[in-house]
């Protein structure tokens, strides 16, 4: 069973009447609800407003994945529960940043630069495969086309991805790296860029099909419980001994 912990800020979405009636469950309570359709998924919410942001050590220690959706109040989020979460992703924890999460704490520090980028609102955009043999690509279209969606634009100040599974047309003429993914530690992260709270993303059948193939890629496979410098043994003595010596 993958768990996933859905978070979002819960603010437009309590307070924008236009979020409210494309989300009446929230973002995060819409994508939960596609992800517990998924055999094999159990997924919960978690927001901001609540104590300790919805994120204690008991649901962490719980979470598999963790899907970030913020926008407004980057900066509510304490700092100590950013380094909590990069040092989990460390061991193993799969995290998903959607849209403007590129400026999540969080996702800024397993990045490691500053995230920036250009935008603009209300435009088209063709989101195109450029990875089809990529696990989030499996059973997505070519292209899909979003009639209305926020244009993100280069420079996108990220780290070169390990993988590039999609790039964003925007009727401006430019270009995005709209799916991206990296290994930190032994953790899985993955950047996907549409999902503007006021356009209806995330209710497209090719985005859920896409979150939900994130969701299986970024699942620990390796999950840590410490990350330590341990003194080590030679092979050669260790198998005298009848030792494993596979990496443990």
């Amino acid at each position: 069973m993958i768990r996933v912990t859905v978070w979002n800020e819960n603010i437009h979405d309590r307070t924008d009447d236009r979020v409210k009636a494309i989300y009446p469950l929230g973002i995060h309570g819409t994508i939960a609800r596609f992800l517990n359709e998924m055999e094999g998924v159990e997924a919960r919410t978690a927001t901001l407003d609540q104590p300790s942001c919805g994120l204690t050590d008991g649901v962490l220690d719980n979470t598999d994945v963790l899907i970030w959706w913020a926008h407004a109040a980057h900066h509510k989020v304490p700092d100590e529960l950013a380094v909590n979460i990069r040092e989990r992703v460390n061991k193993g924890m799969g995290f998903i940043a959607l849209h403007s999460a590129h400026l999540a704490k969080p996702f800024k520090l397993l990045m490691g630069t500053s995230c920036t980028l250009r935008w603009r609102e209300g435009d088209y955009e063709r989101l195109w495969c450029v990875d089809p043999g990529h696990p989030i690509a499996e059973g997505v279209p070519a292209c899909i086309d979003l009639e209305c969606e926020e244009m993100y634009g280069e420079f996108f100040d990220i780290p070169h991805p390990e993988s590039l599974v999609f790039n964003g047309w925007f009727s401006g003429g430019e270009l995005f790296r709209s799916g991206c993914c990296w290994t930190r530690g032994f953790g899985r992260v993955f950047y996907f860029q549409p999902g503007h709270e006021t356009n209806p993303t995330y209710h497209n059948p090719h985005i859920q099909r896409i979150i939900c193939n994130a969701v299986r890629w970024a699942a620990p496979r390796n999950r840590r419980t410490a990350l330590d410098c341990p003194t080590h043994i030679p092979v050669e003595k260790m198998e005298n001994k009848g030792q494993d010596v596979s990496w443990y």
